[in-house]
């Protein structure tokens, strides 16, 4: 699984991709890789739809690079956009577009250089700045991140994707309640940020959150302060598929133990305690010889 999981359009400019907790990235795509995906029935049906870059419109050619990156052929997306960019596309647009291919190829480093680059060209680029510092929170640089996205939000104050970066971002380097006045702000701006599941685009959402079930937390207790409680039991049951103990966090927690009565959410916190114990069995069973690992149902 490419970096792209880790991620909610939090780069601006098209969408975003769903909210998933922490994961391990897999190894980058090598050439053995892209060979292989050119081998595969869906190349078969994109290929004979790709311009020719020697005659193609900038448009075109940067369109062929937006549908090759979101049908997971990275390699020929970051092709495309250069294609666009040598027949006069715009460069800030495309050189953003080729740092997010980048930082999901977990090409960091690179991604960041490309961002920073960005916005020495234009210091008034938002996107340019919510993208800096995702690449940022990623390297774990979080005051720098917090920095960034900052920058982002000083400049457009209505995207809800700024705010809840830059929410995460205060999380991340345990600054609670920065993180909830952003989040607060994101979800009065649009109150299905944290719930957008399209993917693509060129606004990062770094939502790469070590502690996933914590952020849940905090999304739980935001929505009870709102009478939302529907929703806070949204959040509360992913805190327990993740692996948080419900009944114990919420009997330290004054805001959120009432719904230990709810006889719901006593059904919810059950079926999560059995998830949690199913897991723990898998983990430290030891197999017997010729055994096989077996999968949980998702």
């Amino acid at each position: 699984m490419r970096l792209r999981s880790l991620f909610v359009p939090f780069l601006t400019g098209l969408s975003a991709c769903a909210l998933l907790p922490a994961q391990q990235p897999s190894t980058p795509t090598l050439s053995a890789e892209r060979a292989s995906l050119h081998r595969s029935s869906e190349w078969d049906l994109i290929l004979p739809h790709l311009p020719d870059p020697a005659t193609a419109t900038a448009a075109q050619l940067e369109l062929s690079g937006d549908v090759l990156n979101a049908r997971r052929f990275p390699e020929d997306a970051l092709d495309y956009y250069q294609f666009a960019m040598k027949r006069g596309g715009n460069p800030s647009e495309l050189m953003k577009k080729i740092g997010v291919v980048r930082l999901e190829l977990q090409q960091t480093l690179l991604a960041r250089a490309i961002f920073q680059r960005c916005v020495q060209v234009s210091r008034n680029d938002a996107q340019a700045w919510n993208n800096l510092g995702a690449a940022d929170y990623v390297m774990g640089a979080y005051s720098r991140s917090i920095h960034e996205y900052k920058r982002a939000v000083k400049l457009n104050k209505k995207s809800a994707v700024f705010h809840a970066n830059l929410g995460i971002a205060y999380l991340s380097a345990g600054d609670t309640s920065a993180a909830q006045r952003e989040f607060q702000i994101a979800l009065e701006l649009d109150p299905a940020i944290l719930e957008d599941r399209s993917q693509g685009g060129v606004t990062l959402r770094a939502l790469q959150v070590k502690d996933f079930a914590r952020l849940c937390f905090q999304m739980a207790h935001l929505y009870v302060e709102q009478g939302r409680i529907q929703l806070a039991k949204v959040w509360l049951r992913r805190a327990g598929e993740n692996g948080a103990d419900l009944r114990a966090a919420m009997d330290d927690d004054r805001t959120l133990r009432p719904l230990l009565k709810d006889p719901e959410f006593q059904d919810m916190i059950a079926n999560t305690e059995a998830l949690r114990k199913r897991v723990a069995v898998t983990n430290t069973a030891p197999l017997g010889a010729g055994s096989e690992p077996h999968n949980l149902p998702d």
